[in-house]
């Protein structure tokens, strides 16, 4: 069970707060079901209630800094993986988004930012799917990165190019 004022990935609405935990607040008269009550960090607007016992959305806490640092150190071992047929493809990408998973963040936007140099130099149009699922994968990764590495959500991808480019000095 999360705590309140936790971070956590809440699948559909990115990285939230822990708010509260609650009882039911659409059947006031279940007192059996708690739910907790989010809050999007980068979306102030809303409010999400999520009961404790969901199955179906993924619920996860948010990588800490050395989780972090640790998927950079790695980002070089991420094999890209690229799919002709695009029915297949574009399923791989939900699918791959759909688990909030860091290290499937990683190999979507490595793929699709090859994918999309490679037809910027053949000058061919970046395909708007490609586009889509690429800028969806670097919204959640670079969400979720930025509260662990307590930087800005948009200094995350410099930071993560930094990195990288350091450890191919090194070696």
């Amino acid at each position: 069970m999360f705590e309140k004022n936790q971070l956590i990935m809440c699948g559909g609405h990115g990285v939230c707060r822990v708010v509260n935990v609650t009882g039911n607040p659409i059947d006031r008269f279940d007192k059996t079901r708690k739910f907790y009550v989010l809050e999007p960090v980068f979306e102030k607007a809303s409010t999400v209630y999520m009961p404790v016992d969901n199955d179906k959305v993924v619920m996860r806490r948010i990588m800490n800094k050395g989780e972090a640092e640790e998927l950079i150190d790695n980002i070089s071992e991420i094999e890209t993986v690229w799919i002709k047929e695009e029915k297949t493809r574009e399923q791989m990408y939900k699918d791959a988004i759909r688990t909030y998973d860091c290290q499937s963040l990683v190999q979507i936007i490595k793929t699709l930012y090859l994918r999309k140099q490679s037809r910027i130099k053949e000058g061919k149009k970046v395909l708007s799917s490609d586009e889509q699922y690429l800028h969806k994968a670097e919204t959640l990764l670079y969400s979720e990165m930025s509260l662990a590495l307590d930087i800005p959500k948009e200094e995350v991808q410099g930071y993560i190019s930094d990195a990288v480019r350091k450890k191919k000095s090194l070696v």
